[in-house]
């Protein structure tokens, strides 16, 4: 027997089966603000629309209208802006007021506008290059640069103006116009009156209408850099090696191995069996070993004070600036061990004073002139007192210690310094006064001497080795 079918209502509403949102999936406006809630909040319809579309209108405008007057902004001189305010004003108040001169001011304005307008149309299809023959000079000695002009097309370029900014300064170079495929290169003094790192370029070519009005500059070049070093002095091998600091020569310190023979001693563990004298051992009947005295090596030490209180002049400063640069690259050349030093600036700001030293890099003279071209006196930084100590701290196996500061170190300051090294350290201050008699003389185991001009340090290292 077969179970009754369920019947279906004809007329019953429609049941609706309601689902639940998800919450990730939501599209309402609730918690939504973004910048058309903030217009119009949850509104829909046309006038809605309408006023989020005239909104994007105006931003759209607004963006476009600030790359122009960037644009503008870059090209139009000073003068170009007090034009463009005297034109208009000159035309309300010629026709207002009925001054015929007023007006014909206002019309020559717009003509010299349209004018300079015009200076600023095409392109540029050239290319240019800048080229420094030479990345180091030393102070004094005459540089220049090269910028190069290339027409690369098939048609004729009018000449253009470039700058090139040289430091502080600027070179101005006027380039003629080139036919399609050639070049033209035109060279630009480089002022080394001071050591230092001069920064050059970058090269742009500037076109801009014979009044002023407007001025259109396109850069061309990255920057390079002219590294104006020291001026130094040749000084002779044989004077480096200053006051018992000869090559070779034994101190009083023994060691196991070395080529200065000083006696033999019995063996102890630990020592090397290459090293044990056989004659002698065989004689008495116990592992007797030589001992050696221990060679000195050139370990040079050059300390520069940067301190304003060690020096009387810019003057005095250049020239033991110079004599740092001549001593250390003397010994690098000579393949000797030398460690270049100058005081270390205290921060502005800084609570404590800053009790350390800056060692220059000394692997070939070209890296320690570029270090001692940037280096300048300061009032924050240490004295040659405080210099010499540190550097007598930091370093080990000294045997010559240059001390090189101004005329206002004093004799105190300068015992005071050279009392750090080691007894068996020669140390000698030289004292840069252009002012003063070069000399020499010995203080309380200390050599001073005193130069005038950086010739002098031949002359003085040389009779001081005489003395030694």
């Amino acid at each position: 027997m077969s179970s009754p079918r369920p019947t279906r209502s004809r007329k019953g509403p429609r049941v609706t089966t309601a689902t639940r949102a998800d919450p990730h999936t939501q599209t309402g406006t609730a918690g939504l603000a973004n910048t058309r809630t903030r217009l119009v909040g949850a509104r829909t319809g046309v006038l809605a629309d309408a006023v989020v579309a005239v909104v994007r209108f105006l931003a759209v405008a607004g963006q476009a209208l600030g790359r122009i007057g960037g644009r503008v902004a870059a090209v139009v001189t000073p003068l170009g802006w007090v034009m463009l305010a005297v034109i208009p004003a000159a035309f309300v108040a010629g026709y207002a007021l009925g001054w015929l001169e007023l007006v014909v001011v206002a019309w020559a304005g717009v003509v010299l506008a349209v004018i300079a307008a015009l200076y600023l149309i095409g392109r540029s299809p050239f290319q240019v290059e800048l080229d420094l023959p030479h990345r180091r000079v030393v102070v004094g000695d005459p540089a220049r640069g090269d910028v190069t002009l290339r027409n690369p097309t098939g048609r004729r370029v009018l000449g253009v103006k470039v700058e090139i900014p040289v430091g502080i300064g600027l070179a101005e170079l006027a380039m003629p116009s080139l036919r399609g495929g050639t070049s033209f290169t035109n060279e630009f003094a480089i002022p080394t009156l001071r050591r230092g790192v001069i920064p050059i370029g970058p090269v742009r070519t500037v076109r801009a209408d014979p009044i002023g009005l407007v001025r259109r500059e396109l850069v061309w070049t990255e920057v390079q850099e002219l590294v104006v070093h020291p001026r130094t002095v040749g000084i002779p091998s044989t004077s480096t090696g200053l006051i018992r600091d000869l090559e070779g020569s034994p101190t009083r310190d023994l060691t196991s191995s070395d080529v200065a023979f000083h006696a033999l001693r019995e063996y102890q563990p630990g020592d090397e069996r290459r090293y044990i004298h056989w004659k002698s051992t065989a004689k008495t009947g116990t592992y007797m070993v030589r001992q050696f005295e221990q060679t000195r090596r050139s370990h040079l030490v050059v300390a520069l004070s940067l301190a304003t209180s060690d020096f009387a002049s810019e003057e005095e400063f250049e020239l033991a600036v110079s004599v740092a640069g001549s001593l250390g690259v003397r010994a690098i050349r000579d393949g000797r061990t030398v460690s270049v030093v100058v005081s270390t600036i205290t921060p502005e700001f800084a609570k404590r004073k800053t009790y350390a030293v800056r060692e220059l890099a000394t692997h070939v003279p070209g890296r320690l002139l570029d270090d001692l071209a940037v280096v300048e006196v300061a009032g924050a930084a240490l004295g040659i007192r405080d210099v010499g100590r540190i550097a007598a701290e930091d370093n080990v196996g000294i045997s010559v210690a240059f001390l090189v500061c101004g005329s206002l170190a004093t004799p105190a300051e300068l015992r005071s310094a050279s009392q750090s090294f080691p007894v068996d350290v020669a140390v000698v201050a030289i004292v840069c006064d252009p002012d003063a008699v070069p000399g020499f003389r010995r203080v309380a185991g200390l050599s001073v001497l005193t130069i005038g001009y950086l010739e002098d340090l031949r002359v003085a290292l040389a009779r001081t080795a005489a003395v030694a």
